[in-house]
This record gives C-alpha cells, sequence and structure tokens, in this order.
C-alpha cells in the first residue's frame, strides 16, 4: 500500500496518471485525502475545448457525501452530475431532460412517472426473465471452458435485460452496447481516439441513442405493446406524462447507468472470487443466505460510478461541509469510491466480506430524491447472475488481469480472461433453479 508524504501532490484529475495507477495506490490517496482537515480544492480539467469553470471541491468522506445528497434543495443537480466540467448549454438544452440533472418540482413530477415502473413489485415480477437471460448467458460459454467474463457474461446480462424490457429488437442490442461504450468511455483510447472531440463523441452518442428511441416511441404511439416504451407513453401522475424528450433522456440514462454499473459489478464480482478464495468457500457453503450481503458486498467494494458533482444554487445560503464554507456556484464531486472505504462507516474496509452486515455503502448514491431508481433491478440481476455462476460454473478463475477502463467516472473493466471446469460440476443438472 502506497502512503503519501505530500497530500497536496495527489492529482485526481490526472486521467493518464493518477486513475491509469493500479487501484491500492488510489485506495491510498483517498485514505490521505479524507484524512486531511478540510476539504481539498483542485482547478477543473480540460475537456474537449469547454471552458474551464472555477474549480471544485472533492468529498472523501462519508459523512460530507451524506450532507450533500440530503440536501438536494442546495446542492443542485440541473448543472450537470456526470462532469465536473459545465457542458455547452446546447448540449444541456437537448438532453438536459434527464431525471439525474432535474431539480425541484420537476424532477419529482417526473420520478414519480418512470419510478411506477421500478418498484420492488415490478422488477420482481421481472424474475422470469432475468432468470432465462442468465441461464442462456451462461449456456453460451458453459462447454467452453473459458472465456472473457465482460463480453461473454457481465455486459450482456443487462444490456439484455434493459433492452428486453424497453422492447429494443435483438438486433439492435449491439448497437446500443456500442454507444453506450462511448458515453461512458471518453477517456478511454479504445473508444474514442486521442483526435477526436470527447463533446463531439459524446452529443453523437447521445443523439444516435435518443434517434432510436424517437423511432421506437413513433410505432409505439400507433402499435402499442407491453414493453417498457408503451407504459411509459401511457403514464401520467395528475394529467402529465413524459414528453418525447424526457423519454428519449430516460432511456440514454438507463441504458447508460443501469447497464454500465451492473455489468462492472458482476465484472468485479467475479475478480473478487478469485481474488479471495476464503471468501468464495463462504458463498458457496450457503448460496442462498449469504447471496443477498454478497452482492452489497461486491457494490460497496466496486464502487461501479465512482464519483457524481453537485453545485450549490444560486439562491442558497453558504454552507459549511468537511472545514469549508461554501457558496452559491461552489462545486462539489462526491467520491462515492472513496465514501465506501471510510473507516468511520466500515470496519476493516479494505477487507472483502461477502457476509458484513450492516453496509451501509453508497453505491448506489446517497439518501436523497436522487437515490438510484435501479436500486432494485440492479440487485436483481447482481443476485440471479451470480447464484447462476456459482452453481453451474463454481470454479471459475480469472486467468490474467483485468484490463481496466481508464476514466474518473467508472470504475469498469473491459476485459476478464476466466477459466471454468468445461460443462460444469454437473452436466447432467446444470439448469440451476433461481
Amino acid at each position: 500500500m502506497s502512503t503519501f508524504s505530500d497530500v497536496d501532490a495527489i492529482d485526481i484529475n490526472d486521467v493518464d496518471g493518477f486513475w491509469s495507477k493500479p487501484i491500492e495506490y488510489r485506495h491510498a490517496a483517498f485514505d490521505a485525502l479524507r484524512a486531511r482537515s478540510a476539504l481539498p480544492f483542485y482547478p477543473e480539467p480540460d475537456f474537449g475545448g469547454a471552458p474551464r469553470g472555477p474549480g471544485y471541491y472533492a468529498l472523501t468522506r462519508m459523512d460530507d457525501v451524506l450532507q450533500v445528497t440530503r440536501d438536494a434543495n442546495r446542492f443542485i443537480s440541473g448543472r450537470g452530475t456526470g462532469s465536473v466540467v459545465d457542458l455547452p448549454a446546447e448540449m444541456m438544452a437537448e438532453f438536459g431532460e434527464s431525471i439525474i440533472t432535474m431539480d425541484g418540482p420537476r424532477h419529482g413530477r417526473l420520478r414519480r412517472i418512470v419510478s411506477r415502473v421500478f418498484t420492488p413489485k415490478m422488477v420482481n415480477a421481472l424474475m422470469d426473465n432475468v432468470s432465462q437471460v442468465a441461464t442462456e448467458i451462461v449456456d453460451e460459454v458453459i462447454e467452453r471452458g473459458e472465456c472473457d467474463a465482460v463480453t461473454d457474461i457481465s455486459a450482456k446480462l443487462p444490456l439484455r435485460v434493459i433492452c428486453d424490457m424497453m422492447g429494443i429488437p435483438r438486433s439492435q442490442h449491439e448497437f446500443v452496447d456500442e454507444q453506450t461504450n462511448l458515453l461512458l468511455g471518453l477517456a478511454d483510447p479504445d473508444f474514442v481516439a486521442e483526435h477526436d472531440d470527447p463533446l463531439g463523441v459524446m452529443f453523437g452518442a447521445s443523439r444516435a441513442l435518443a434517434d432510436l428511441m424517437h423511432g421506437l416511441a413513433e410505432q409505439r404511439a400507433t402499435n402499442p405493446t407491453d414493453d417498457l416504451i408503451s407504459t411509459l407513453l401511457n403514464a401520467e401522475i395528475e394529467g402529465e406524462a413524459l414528453t418525447p424528450t424526457e423519454l428519449a433522456s430516460f432511456f440514454i440514462l438507463l441504458v447508460s447507468a443501469g447497464n454500465e454499473t451492473t455489468r462492472n459489478a458482476i465484472s468485479w464480482g467475479i475478480e473478487l472470487l478469485t481474488r479471495f478464495p476464503e471468501q468464495r468457500a463462504v458463498w458457496l457453503s450457503d448460496i442462498g443466505g449469504v447471496t443477498p450481503t454478497a452482492v452489497e458486498e461486491i457494490v460497496r467494494w466496486s464502487s461501479p460510478v465512482m464519483c457524481q458533482r453537485r453545485t450549490v444554487a444560486e439562491d442558497a445560503e453558504p454552507v459549511e461541509i468537511g472545514g469549508r464554507r461554501l457558496g452559491p456556484g461552489d462545486k462539489v464531486l462526491m467520491f462515492h469510491w472513496a465514501a465506501n472505504r471510510d473507516p468511520r462507516y466500515f470496519d476493516d474496509p479494505a477487507r472483502f466480506d461477502v457476509l458484513r452486515d450492516p453496509n451501509p455503502h453508497v453505491g448506489y448514491g446517497g439518501p436523497g430524491p436522487h437515490f438510484c431508481l435501479g436500486a432494485h433491478l440492479a440487485r436483481l440481476e447482481l443476485t440471479v447472475i451470480f447464484r447462476q455462476i456459482l452453481t453451474r460454473i463454481p470454479d471459475i478463475r480469472v486467468a490474467g488481469e483485468p484490463v481496466r477502463l481508464k476514466s474518473s467516472l467508472v470504475n469498469g473493466i473491459k476485459h476478464l480472461p476466466v477459466t471454468f471446469t468445461p460443462g460444469g460440476p454437473d452436466r447432467g443438472t446444470h439448469r440451476a433453479a433461481t
């Protein structure tokens, strides 16, 4: 584990340096930042020629993250959440209809409409489809004895589930995957070339997904089906329904955040099974009983979405947070990844413990109006796929170093080679009950 004699030298803006170093180095850096008496302040990074703002405060302690998420009237989302740099006005105007970048009554209205399809009852009704998809995915690899756990397992499950929910044809799934990779891999040369404009790539991918959704919405308007597009088109709260732009923005959020977060939690979970064989043994000894806590620990450990931004509202009174006095226009970047290792909240936070309870992580965002709408679905997907993996290919092992996504936003894995016994432990009874 690295130590830091000069905390001020830690540069969390350096994607090529800091965010490409070993994860243990990152944890040591955030441990050092968390131990500071006051919030560290950073200048804003360069991002595709966007004008630089005044800088931001980095929140690494759980108490500070919780203070911000609970005070949504003061710490607003409408100025942006996924980038500390203010995006161009034209992009915010076209794609700023997303629930994640709304505040106040407008956010409440849209959330009430879309939350009707993400209640625990509604998500549980998806169990059969999620189980079928998970079974198909393991069916596709089980006889091979090796595969890329990302492209062959973890990337397929949330993508298929979400696209099936929305009624997107299988022929379009690869296209959706490609566009979401662009949105969340803007700093990674495998997705965006060095000479490309990241803002232009972001706009193009968003526009492509929005066009897809507009086209499907037009079809459902005249020929409704039982998919989520038709449901949302007809969902009303107090006489109000989603606009076409709001529907498209919700779709972009769902297939990017909902797809990538679950995908990377699955990938890291498979990696952790190899890194911590004693925890694998505990989990295998009681799959049904241990899975609920193991799933939460995977999300805490991996923290797939590592940070989110908030901005102090222009009409807000100044507030003290983490030893600093913040006023209107000040930006904060909440590092959920660091808060989920805060020793004030987690006993021995560096330990991966599939029985950890309680586990008050903020892997789905902190408490407040922006808590992840898809948390129930994510838990269901993780539960089902790991039951499939642990019962059908229980000796799955990582066979090489994870190829990590270059990003300061998503703790992603692009490739993860694994091996396992072909056919599983019992070829005659390979279909596990889920």
